[in-house]
């Protein structure tokens, strides 16, 4: 295989590749005769009845040259008279898929046979065989509708509500379908934390001594503040009858390993284990993937197809020459193609690094994957002694005491098992138990920040709680048409949203913790006032129609309507009383004449004012007084009779009240003019 400018080529194959997205949907002004220099409403909103892909562009808005120097060698070398067949052998994704289609739909001049390479892993071996297994490229038509479909809405979202909400509030917001929901989630919950007032509660316990050994019981009974002598009652109650224990329960049981990794599953214990990013974590694990290290990381399974029991087999014999006590076996929590939508889940391969071959961070990563997958196939079980003590007191309540303790560690060898043995009082049935139950003042506690696992099992599956609270009249079928299967983002998409994220300023990580800003805060109340509402709910539903574009239920153009509908009504114009209005116009709105110096008062960053000012005019009025937006409306009333309407909603500073006023102009100033 030599080595060209641009590309490789040796044998039968010419290899040449792509650098990341060499084209991206065009911006706005590219659908429009005479495109302004600056953002306006002018353009706004703006759906392209085909959409037009062009070159990556640099901060001056120039092609990448890079990228178009490229993308001219690819032209060259599938056009030449000597090649028959094109080959896609991007990543085993949506976005692999649309990226060389992309490109080679825009460079092929003649028809070509077009073939797909799917790769769940880059050793030399796997490439072997699926160059023997190669599909047209047209089998993957529906993972291409997908991909596309994706492409169109995100654009739609992120253009459109990016520039709208960026003129009206007059500083950059990035506005998308899923960063919303995220920036959303974090700043309700450090809201919650920040607002929390603890309650204080009595809690019925029992510490006291029996055959030499605490027994400690703890009742379900919970009691207010203003309940404490309700709570000693019950004390005296309890403590005057007996307690026994009626059952004990001991039995020799198997304690199963986890399952496999998908990506989220091993960006949670990374990011749990070794304070590492969902960002860090997923650029390593890639970069072990393209050394051929690991099988293919966007994967959002557990489990792994039947058909890949051989491979597992040639992985086992190399993991076994480490030292692991594995062995195959074959068993429905590991192998299940019910559980498989694209990939298999996460796995070393058969190339095993050294550790030299490794960074510390790489390491880390590996190992993780490596231990799992031993702890999976490990050949010894881990067994444990469990018991359950049961504890009757005066028949008023029973107390259950747990507790495990490993007898044979089998795969807790290789992969960390989360539960300590915990022992139990040598108690047997029959024994009466001293008890000396007392109320015991406590506190409820704040909700707990967000930290990479909890953040990344709530996009996993962020209706976690409507589940919970789902009533018994609820229709199964219907719940579960609703919530089954929905995510906000995907795998290969939330560690790369979550960092662009933290790059625009919306929120923090802190070791493993996640922490609102204040520009998040901004950013999340500013769409409020303006009604841009992208929930879960509806990003969830965007994704469950991505997924009915690719298994067929609905076209590309279904899914696209979907997202113009929700974007045209952030557009329409809203009936709202004139009190309650919070709609402050867009920049460089003219709302009036300057009661100073005759010349435009126009809406700016911080609110309006003068167009004179660089001539010395210092007339403005604030965008938020006292925590009310000020509507464009009110101020264009203001200026021309010297009085707005009435404006309810302001909050004084001193007391925290809220309170209705209108605004008059007084020396050239507006001020609050209260109905006598």
């Amino acid at each position: 295989m030599r080595t060209r400018n641009g590309y490789m080529e040796g044998g039968e194959y010419i290899i040449t590749w792509v650098y990341g997205h060499l084209f991206s949907l065009a911006d706005v002004e590219a659908y429009q005769e005479n495109p302004s220099r600056y953002w306006t409403m002018d353009c706004l909103p703006c759906f392209p009845e085909q959409f037009k892909f062009e070159f990556c562009k640099d901060a001056q808005k120039q092609p990448i040259a890079l990228y178009k120097r490229q993308f001219e060698i690819i032209s060259g070398l599938v056009n030449r008279n000597d090649v028959d067949m094109v080959i896609n052998a991007g990543d085993a994704d949506r976005e692999g898929e649309i990226i060389v289609r992309i490109c080679v739909k825009k460079a092929l001049k003649t028809q070509k046979s077009f073939y797909r390479l799917w790769l769940p892993d880059q050793t030399p071996e796997t490439v072997r065989r699926a160059l023997s297994e190669m599909k047209e490229e047209t089998e993957y038509q529906p993972l291409a509708n997908e991909g596309f479909a994706r492409t169109y809405i995100d654009w739609l979202y992120g253009v459109k509500l990016t520039r709208y909400a960026t003129l009206q509030h007059g500083s950059l917001l990035r506005v998308g379908r899923v960063i919303v929901p995220i920036v959303k989630a974090i700043y309700d919950r450090d809201k919650s934390i920040r607002e929390f007032v603890p309650e204080p509660y009595y809690a019925l316990v029992s510490k006291a001594e029996t055959n030499g050994e605490t027994v400690e019981l703890t009742s379900k009974e919970k009691f207010s503040e203003n309940e404490k002598a309700k709570a000693e009652e019950l004390c005296r109650k309890y403590n005057s009858s007996e307690a026994i224990v009626t059952a004990k329960k001991k039995k020799n049981d198997k304690i199963a390993p986890g399952k496999l990794y998908s990506l989220t599953k091993l960006q949670n214990v990374l990011g749990k284990k070794y304070k590492m990013s969902m960002d860090k974590s997923l650029k390593i694990v890639q970069a072990l993937y393209e050394k051929g290290f690991v099988t293919y990381p966007r994967t959002n399974s557990e489990y792994l197809a039947v058909a890949e029991q051989d491979k597992v087999k040639n992985i086992i014999a190399e993991v076994k020459k480490l030292g692991y006590n594995v062995e195959f076996r074959f068993h429905k929590t590991i192998f299940d193609d019910s559980k498989i939508e694209s990939h298999s889940a996460l796995t070393p391969t058969h190339k095993i690094p050294s550790k030299d071959a490794l960074s510390d961070d790489e390491y880390k990563v590996y190992s993780t994957i490596m231990r799992r997958f031993a702890a999976v196939f490990c050949a010894e079980e881990c067994r444990a002694e469990k018991t359950e003590i049961t504890v009757d007191v005066g028949g008023m309540e029973e107390f259950k005491l747990k507790g495990t303790v490993i007898v044979q560690p089998g795969w807790t060898k290789y992969d960390d098992y989360g539960k300590k043995d915990k022992v139990l009082p040598m108690l047997k049935k029959g024994d009466r138990v001293n008890i000396d139950f007392k109320p015991c003042k406590k506190k409820t506690t704040p909700p707990r920040h967000y930290t990479i696992e909890t953040l990344n099992k709530y996009l996993k599956n962020p209706f976690e709680n409507e589940k919970k609270n789902r009533t018994e009249n609820d229709d199964e079928e219907e719940y579960r048409a609703i919530f089954e299967g929905l995510e906000l983002g995907t795998e290969a998409t939330r560690s790369g949203i979550i960092s662009n994220a933290q790059k625009s300023g919306y929120i923090q990580l802190k070791k493993d913790v996640y922490y609102i800003q204040p520009a998040g805060e901004e950013f999340i109340e500013a769409l409020m006032r303006m009604n841009i509402s992208m929930d879960k709910y509806k990003t969830a539903e965007l994704g469950k129609a991505l997924k009915s574009v690719y298994h067929g239920r609905m076209t590309i153009n279904d899914s696209v309507k979907i997202a113009q509908n929700e974007i045209s009504a952030v557009f329409a114009e809203k009936s709202v009383p004139p009190q309650l209005d919070t709609d402050d116009g867009f920049m460089g709105d003219i709302a009036g004449k300057c009661p100073l110096c005759g010349g435009n008062v126009v809406r700016t960053k911080f609110g309006y004012g003068c167009e004179n000012y660089r001539n010395g005019c210092k007339f403005t009025i604030s965008r938020i007084i006292c925590g009310r937006v000020i509507p464009i409306k009110s101020v264009e009333t203001l200026l021309k009779s010297g009085m707005s309407g009435m404006i309810d909603g302001f909050v004084s500073p001193r007391n925290g009240k809220r309170f209705s006023a209108k605004l008059k102009i007084d020396n050239g100033r507006a001020v609050f003019a209260f109905e006598q």
